[in-house]
């Protein structure tokens, strides 16, 4: 485990250093408070620190004060070297953010029990935060396709217009959905229906920029998110994701099968909407006019004059077949 050694002196400095480095620590050395400061700035930076009281520029107690006032994680386990033992002095230095304290000199084996306490609350708060970062994919992201939830996309969604509210600029929505997707779920059984929409959501999580957002909407539905997109772009990324899933055969082992999307694009590039139900309003009218038209293609909403494609309402493919065959 890396640890933190802030020490004025170089002889005690060089003591401590080499007796930590053989009970296994990885040591970190820093001859003051504004040194120790900056080792702390380091994303891995030692999550155990060993601070003297007394140093030059920046002393341990301001040092803890800093630390401390940065709210940040993970959690910094701060103990203090103190000559000091008075009580105020105790109160004093476990005020400013210090979590133990050991009186110099102090006794090699104390030091090390104090040191393996500071290691257990590390470890500790390590697994507290991976169990909720675990438990905050869970609650934002679809458990099967790994895409971003229904209502975290939604919440994105929200965000994103506020922002491009906000900004003048553009946003593009679309809405996905594979075509005649229950045929795959009666023909081929709900293991194969879900390997499917695995396979189908990696690829337009593939297809998409990386500050894209991708969530499933429900079923075989999917919304997607894109920044700064006017119609046109909008368009042209939907059929780059319906060409994506067209071109190449789902492998199903032992089967494989052809799928294709319908997808409705709905996109503000002027003014201002007030809802994002109103962009997934206009998203959904469009793909219901893409199944309509014979399915396997991209059909665009109207939400404003200007949002119209030059030459029409609408980018239509021909349609390949609806039904399912076998690659």
């Amino acid at each position: 485990m890396k640890i933190l050694l802030a020490e004025d002196d170089p002889v005690s400095r060089h003591i401590l250093s080499e007796t930590l480095r053989r009970w296994g620590y990885e040591v970190y050395c820093a001859a003051d408070g504004e040194e120790a400061w900056l080792l702390l700035q380091d994303p891995d930076a030692p999550q155990l620190a060993v601070l003297d009281w007394m140093m030059p520029r920046l002393d341990g107690i301001d040092l803890c004060r800093r630390i401390r006032e940065r709210s940040s994680e993970p959690y910094v386990y701060i103990l203090l070297l103190t000559s000091k033992g008075q009580k105020k002095d105790i109160i004093q230095g476990m005020g400013a953010g210090a979590d133990d304290y050991i009186l110099k000199p102090f006794d090699p084996g104390e030091l090390q029990m104090r040191l393996n306490a500071g290691r257990r609350i590390v470890r500790l708060q390590a697994d507290l935060l991976e169990v909720r970062e675990s438990l905050r994919y869970m609650a934002t992201h679809d458990s099967l396709t790994g895409l971003f939830n229904r209502a975290e996309i939604l919440t994105r969604l929200t965000a994103e217009l506020d922002r491009s509210n906000r900004d003048a600029s553009g946003i593009g929505l679309l809405l996905v959905d594979i075509d005649h997707f229950k045929l795959v779920n009666d023909t081929l059984g709900h293991v194969q229906g879900d390997n499917a929409l695995i396979e189908i959501s990696a690829r337009m999580r593939s297809g998409v920029r990386s500050y894209d957002a991708v969530g499933r909407y429900g079923g075989e539905e999917f919304l997607i998110i894109l920044p700064g997109c006017d119609t046109a772009r909008a368009a042209q990324q939907a059929e780059r994701l319906r060409a994506l899933v067209a071109d190449q055969p789902v492998i199903l082992v032992p089967d494989s099968i052809r799928l294709t999307l319908s997808i409705g694009v709905a996109a503000k590039e002027n003014g201002r909407i007030a809802s994002s139900n109103q962009l997934v309003h206009a998203a959904d009218e469009a793909l219901y006019r893409a199944k309509a038209a014979g399915r396997n293609q991209v059909a665009v909403a109207n939400l404003e004059p200007d949002l119209q494609l030059q030459g029409g309402g609408s980018l239509r493919q021909e349609p390949l077949s609806a039904s399912l065959a076998q690659a």
